[in-house]
């Protein structure tokens, strides 16, 4: 397995990391438990060591499958997880309100490690950027909770440049991650040129356009109101036959490489820095394999060009988030 580092940081891991998430939630009803254990187990064994997991999904719940799953491998993974959502006691419970005042983030990092039955959390992030918080305050929450041993790195997600740089200031930022793919290509323009000036890593989630890029859908696909994907209006059915473009000029990319689409969107993510480690989400071993696969495609510079050329004179349509969601991300 190739391995790549995150920016200037020491945290080293597989060039291809594994997104947890719908494996629990946001994909449907929770898969079944063994199955889920089974197919972590068989990501270790092909040399996947980045793992991805957020108290909020489940809520709670990925994190003990994750933490229960790995607990055979401690030392020789690495376990992300992020805090700053909570319970909303005035909407029934739901986890749906931000968080990162610093007494809560030292009390969700507690939970959160007895969870995943460790000693300390590879790479903490804040999971969306609370303005009710000065940014400074969630650093150094994090920056204690590293000199207590509890947390190792201190990560960011769907933040703004200008927010990275004020976090990175009081605690140095080890990775963030946002959304990323040929499907949503913005963080070029507002963020990479401040993760490589300042030495961070980049974790794109969603790097296969939340299936999109995978070739798997057509314009009859419909998404079941378990599925978060059934309120994100690029993948409605009024912007999904148009976005399906994409996907017929990428496959003739795969065409040519001997790739399938999924592996083509990937190995572009990985040629495009070498501090960049997609995480792609699964919950089946053929899935799994494919992304790994996409490792052995090599896209040389001319290449890239060319994909890039091609795809941007695609116009996508709609927008990534519902409104709810839109508001928390660039902040």
């Amino acid at each position: 397995m190739q391995r790549r580092k995150l920016g200037k940081s020491n945290l080293e891991v597989s060039a291809l990391g594994l997104g947890c998430m719908g494996m629990s939630f946001a994909y449907g009803p929770p898969k079944d438990k063994k199955e889920m254990i089974d197919l972590l187990h068989a990501a270790v064994e092909r040399g996947v060591t980045f793992f991805d997991t957020a108290e909020v999904y489940g809520p709670l719940q990925n994190e003990e499958l994750v933490g229960e799953a790995l607990a055979p491998f401690r030392g020789q993974v690495v376990i992300a997880t992020k805090f700053g959502w909570e319970a909303n006691p005035d909407d029934g419970g739901k986890w749906n309100s931000l968080n990162s005042r610093p007494e809560h983030i030292k009390q969700a990092a507690e939970g959160s490690l007895k969870r995943l039955k460790v000693d300390v959390i590879d790479l903490y992030y804040q999971h969306r950027v609370d303005l009710n918080v000065p940014i400074e305050d969630v650093a150094g929450a994090v920056k204690d909770l590293i000199q207590q041993g509890k947390v190792k790195h201190f990560g960011m997600s769907e933040a703004s440049a200008k927010t990275i740089r004020r976090a990175h200031a009081v605690q140095p930022v080890t990775a963030l991650q946002s959304e990323y793919s040929l499907f949503w290509r913005e963080p070029e323009e507002t963020v990479m040129p401040t993760l490589e000036e300042l030495g961070i890593g980049f974790v794109p989630f969603s790097p296969l356009g939340k299936g999109l890029l995978t070739g798997k859908m057509d314009a009859d696909t419909k998404f079941d109101s378990t599925d978060f994907r059934s309120t994100v209006p690029r993948l409605s059915p009024e912007h999904l036959k148009a976005n399906l473009a994409l996907v017929v000029v990428i496959r003739s990319f795969a065409e040519k490489k001997r790739a399938t689409p999924a592996q083509i969107a990937l190995a572009w993510l990985l040629a495009k820095k070498p501090w960049i480690v997609p995480i792609p989400g699964t919950t089946k071993l053929a899935r799994l394999e494919e992304n790994l696969g996409a490792l052995n495609v090599e896209l040389t510079p001319d290449d890239v060009r060319a994909l890039e050329g091609a795809s941007s004179k695609i116009k996508i349509e709609g927008e990534r988030y519902s409104p709810f969601h839109a508001k928390l991300v660039g902040r």
